[in-house]
C-alpha cells in the first residue's frame, strides 16, 4: 500500500487542524465546506481534503448521529467549534475505518484542549466516547 507524503501518521495532526479551520469558515460563513475548501489558494494536504469533502458529504448523517448522543443537547445550541470538532471524529469513526479509535479520540482531547474550553471538552469528549461505542464497540 503506498502513501502520499500527506498521508503519513504524524502529519494526521496538522491535516486535523487544517480541516477544522476550514470546516469552522464555512460554518460561520454558512457555507458548504466544499466552497470553502475550492477557495484556498494551495489544495491543502490530502488527508485534509478528505476530512472536509468526508464531513461535508455525511453531514446530515453525522449531525443525526451527534443528535441522538448529546443528550438534550441540539447541534443548532451547540458552540460552532465543538460541533465542528465533533463532526470530525464522528466522521473519522463512522468512515476512516483504518484510522485507529485511539488515534481519533486522543487527537479530538488534543484539538479541544487547543481550542474549546474545559468545559466544552468534557461535554465533545463525552458525547465522541458514546458514538465510538456504539460505531467501533470494544475499540
Amino acid at each position: 500500500m503506498s502513501h502520499r507524503p500527506g498521508d503519513a501518521i504524524g502529519s494526521r495532526r496538522e491535516a486535523r487542524e487544517t480541516a477544522l479551520g476550514l470546516l469552522y469558515a464555512a460554518h460561520s460563513r454558512g457555507v458548504d465546506p466544499l466552497e470553502v475548501l475550492t477557495e484556498q489558494p494551495v489544495t491543502p494536504e490530502h488527508y485534509t481534503v478528505q476530512l472536509v469533502e468526508g464531513v461535508a458529504g455525511h453531514i446530515q448523517e453525522l449531525d443525526d448521529l451527534i443528535g441522538n448522543y448529546s443528550e438534550g443537547w441540539s447541534t443548532g445550541r451547540m458552540p460552532a467549534i465543538d460541533l465542528v470538532l465533533i463532526r470530525m471524529a464522528v466522521y473519522e469513526l463512522a468512515h476512516q475505518p483504518e484510522v485507529p479509535t485511539s488515534a481519533v479520540l486522543s487527537e479530538l482531547v488534543e484539538l479541544v484542549g487547543e481550542y474549546s474550553t474545559e468545559k466544552s471538552g468534557k461535554f465533545v469528549n463525552g458525547v465522541v466516547a458514546r458514538i465510538a461505542e456504539e460505531l467501533r464497540p470494544g475499540g
